[in-house]
């Protein structure tokens, strides 16, 4: 090993290590994505007995259904709400911990707890929290009846689990965040205050942009994550109801998939949902990327 890089005396050694992890990516991702494109392409059997080749017949079917449109104008609105919260909120909790005001020590590490909770288990805990009867809001349902109600009413469904992606987003973000300003020297604040400079605009002055590549992370991967991972939500709160007013784009591949055995159809909106995640993915580093300054 020379002084100046690492290197290993047998060179199979690193892919040898790598080989495990590299296996998984494919077997779990890389080919599922292949066949999702390649079913696309075909009219698959549900139950076996052979494919046709029907070229782009099947995006042409995906894209004249109303459902589809539905789905997906579900999926963004989702998407823009939920990312948008489950950064804010980490933000100010973070800038709260960050200036040390009481119990935030404690609050640090209770903020943390979420994520080792699986999708699932959130989603049962918040179809019981915010249940009609015996929820938080069973006293509204008490002075108004019917106030309440996500198994009848989609906007209280839908944002039962707007407040459940957030819940579950907050930890990673709060320590991404957190760990942010804390690499913020403290001089720059103690600047800032002797030019006369309110908390609030120390904030937006010198906080803020300080810790834009962190905003950044947690922008792209929240955007990413409320797309994909509202399955396990979507399936143990609302099923996808009250009259598919819950059910995004991810949820329907599944019920279109495994429910309606339309595997072609399920496979062709599997292709667009990806190609639908790279391009924001691009236009994200394209348009937000290219403003940030790693270099400070």
């Amino acid at each position: 090993m020379t002084s100046d890089s690492a290197r290993f005396a047998n060179g199979w050694l690193p892919a040898l290590l790598a080989a495990p992890l590299l296996l998984l990516i494919v077997v779990f991702f890389y080919a599922p994505v292949v066949q999702a494109f390649y079913w696309s392409f075909f009219l698959e059997q549900p139950f076996g007995g052979g494919s046709q080749f029907v070229g782009f017949e099947n995006f042409a079917r995906v894209l004249a259904d109303p459902e589809f449109w539905a789905a997906t104008g579900r999926t963004l609105v989702f998407m823009v709400t939920a990312s948008s919260l489950a950064v804010i909120l980490p933000l100010v909790l973070a800038i709260a911990a960050d200036r040390q005001i009481r119990l935030s020590v404690p609050a640090r590490n209770i903020l943390v707890w979420p994520k080792g909770v699986a999708g699932a288990s959130i989603g049962v805990v918040f179809a019981f929290i915010f249940n009609p009867f015996v929820g938080v809001m069973a006293p509204l349902n008490a002075w108004f009846p019917g106030a309440w109600n996500p198994g009848l009413h989609g906007t209280d469904a839908f944002l039962t689990l707007i407040a459940a992606h957030v819940w579950s987003g907050i930890p990673f973000n709060f320590v991404i965040l957190l760990a942010g300003l804390r690499a913020v020297p403290h001089t720059l604040y103690q600047a800032a205050a002797l030019d006369g400079a309110s908390p609030w605009r120390r904030i937006r002055d010198v906080q803020l942009p300080l810790i834009a590549p962190q905003l950044f992370l947690t922008l792209v991967l929240e955007f990413t994550e409320s797309i994909t991972s509202a399955f396990s939500l979507i399936d143990t709160i609302t099923q996808g109801g009250p009259g598919g007013s819950t059910t995004l784009l991810v949820y329907k591949i599944y019920a279109d998939g495994f429910r309606g055995y339309d595997l072609s159809g399920a496979s062709t909106q599997t292709a667009i949902l990806m190609v639908f995640v790279l391009i924001l993915a691009g236009l994200q580093f394209g348009v937000l990327g290219r403003r940030i300054d790693y270099e400070r």
